[in-house]
């Protein structure tokens, strides 16, 4: 039972208003039964001798009120007890020893529910930085399964940054899951290029996919290494665009030149190929430009061929 009453309790409560605040056995139909019990539960309407009284809701909405301001403290002192009474496994946890190499070498995992749980340690541990490189398309399930964890790396403070390709943030499910995020200070660029998968917690560990078919990934923790790889995700992140960019749809006539600008056509050949003035390709250009953040015309050549591979 919910703590409000549903369209078809209201209706039956309305019922007895209008017959003076009494309904008798006879005004009931069999299927008002399962409703009536609901308003008896709920106090709205009280047996009496010859049937049922209305109550005034004012009371029965103060007690509601009451009842779960109550529960609301029991469960906000049950909060606060929480982390003290995890502390003790929380300790223990921290205790476990992690896979290292005295060397800086990789550490290998196969098998992908290995490599999820290790992500998912590391994801726990990680207490300032997550950043992330993610080519090609997300696999929805996983995502929707890794957004508690991801929500709750970002409501501790810590920064997450992620580069998508376009394929990605083309499918309306996956980028609702992006959006849920985002919405909660994650910042989320789109790269329409290749690039490689990496994952950087803290930087100071590094994921990457040490097979073909990622089911064999190699966890790093050389130092050197590692900074390589973060400027690496860093020059990625500063050629992304804003998944905003992305996410509508552009003019056919824009795509049209885009791929003829990606051809290694000048904006003159693209004007008369397609029998437009070179003020409208020149439009259409400076549009592609803001969508993928390219500064040359070479830049953005390179970025709608880009977007063609992904």
């Amino acid at each position: 039972m919910t703590d409000e009453p549903t369209a078809a309790e209201r209706a039956l409560y309305l019922a007895a208003i209008r017959r003076g605040g009494h309904l008798r056995p006879e005004d009931l139909a069999p299927a008002d039964r399962p409703t009536l019990a609901v308003l008896v539960a709920r106090g709205l309407l009280a047996p009496t001798a010859t049937g049922y009284t209305a109550v005034n809701p004012r009371s029965v909405g103060d007690g509601v009120g009451t009842e779960l301001r109550t529960r609301a403290t029991r469960l906000l002192v049950h909060a606060e007890r929480i982390p003290t009474t995890l502390a003790p496994l929380s300790h223990a946890y921290d205790a476990v020893p992690r896979p290292t190499s005295p060397t800086g070498d990789a550490i290998h995992i196969d098998g992908t529910a290995d490599i999820r749980q290790r992500i998912a340690e590391l994801m726990s541990d990680c207490r300032e930085e997550f950043l992330a490189a993610q080519p090609g398309l997300r696999p929805l399930e996983g995502l929707r399964m890794a957004l508690p964890q991801d929500l709750a790396l970002l409501d501790r403070g810590c920064a997450m940054r992620i580069v998508y390709q376009p394929v990605a943030v083309s499918d309306r499910e996956v980028l609702r899951q992006i959006l849920l995020r985002t919405g909660r200070g994650a910042q989320v660029k789109v790269l329409a290029e290749a690039y490689q998968r990496v994952l950087i917690f803290d930087r100071s560990v590094a994921v990457i996919p040490a097979s073909d078919d990622v089911t064999r990934a190699a966890v790093l923790t050389d130092p050197a290494v590692v900074a390589f790889l973060v400027a690496h995700f860093e020059r990625d992140w500063a050629r992304a665009t804003p998944t905003d960019h992305h996410v509508n749809s552009p003019h056919p006539t824009t795509t049209r030149i885009g791929r003829l600008l990606a051809r290694g056509l000048t904006q003159r050949a693209v004007a008369t190929r397609l029998g437009l003035s070179e003020r409208t390709v020149a439009a259409h250009i400076s549009r592609l430009r803001d969508r993928h953040g390219a500064q040359t015309l070479f830049h953005l050549g390179w970025q709608m061929r880009g977007e063609d591979d992904a």
